[in-house]
């Protein structure tokens, strides 16, 4: 599929090539297309939303030729084996990472409702599952003449996973994931400050954060800020609110 260009609703509002164990209807609201390939389902929405793609797009793909997650990470899996998904959002809150976290509380909602699996939130988005990677969640900002907008992208392991990581089941549908997250999203509360805290199994444990410019600091997390950022006391007893990085959990505090 060119990467400026959605496909196209057919009369059906189903293409041909439709997974057949994917849902035929969606939440109220939602603009939900799949391909079966793509480069990266993120960079085409970022191209459609400047064109002017509506709020609620979403875009999934069987297979990702060139998608990536945070930090620049390779996100691949077999043909059809995942969730590979991104959605785009028009209304942007004073703090864009919400939007991101409301994915990921939706994605984990999901998880637990379709696969029975609970899933611990890591700062900043990703999901576990006994300390091993189940998600990973990559927002990008665009503009438009309708105005500013963010492509929130990710992966969820469904019948896949590589070594050291986590997976739902291979009886679980990716399209079962994603109309579940959707209407997760949508029962979310108007704010979700509390519960993205409460979910955060950051908070409390001893990390090692990976920043850019290859820094390390070691501390115990001690907070998430309503921007986003996360707080870090480290063994001097020095705060630090860090906005990017890559977070190992090293053991629980104490």
């Amino acid at each position: 599929m060119p990467d400026h260009a959605l496909p196209a609703e057919p009369p059906t509002g189903l293409p041909a090539d439709w997974p057949t164990d994917w849902p035929t209807v969606w939440p109220a609201g939602w603009h939900v297309r799949a391909v079966a390939e793509t480069g990266s389902t993120n960079a085409d929405l970022l191209a459609a939303g400047a064109a002017g793609a509506p709020h609620r797009t979403v875009l999934a793909a069987g297979h990702q030729t060139a998608g990536r997650g945070r930090l620049d990470r390779r996100w691949e899996a077999p043909a059809g084996a995942n969730l590979l998904v991104s959605i785009l959002l028009r209304e942007v809150p004073e703090f864009a990472h919400e939007l991101t976290q409301r994915i990921a509380l939706a994605a984990q909602a999901a998880c637990q409702s379709v696969a029975n699996v609970d899933a611990a939130l890591k700062w900043p988005n990703d999901l576990l599952v006994d300390g091993a990677k189940l998600a990973g969640v990559l927002a990008q900002t665009g503009t438009s003449p309708a105005g500013d907008f963010v492509v929130v992208g990710i992966g969820i392991n469904v019948g896949w996973a590589p070594p050291d990581a986590a997976q739902l089941g291979a009886s679980v549908s990716p399209g079962q994931v994603l109309h579940a997250m959707l209407a997760a999203y949508d029962a979310l509360p108007e704010s979700i400050t509390d519960r993205y805290r409460e979910q955060l199994a950051t908070i409390g444990q001893q990390v090692r954060v990976e920043l850019p410019g290859d820094r390390l600091l070691v501390g115990r997390a001690i907070d998430v800020e309503p921007d986003g950022r996360l707080v870090v006391l480290d063994d001097c007893a020095i705060t630090h609110r860090i906005d990017t990085g890559d977070v190992i959990h090293l053991r629980p505090a104490g």
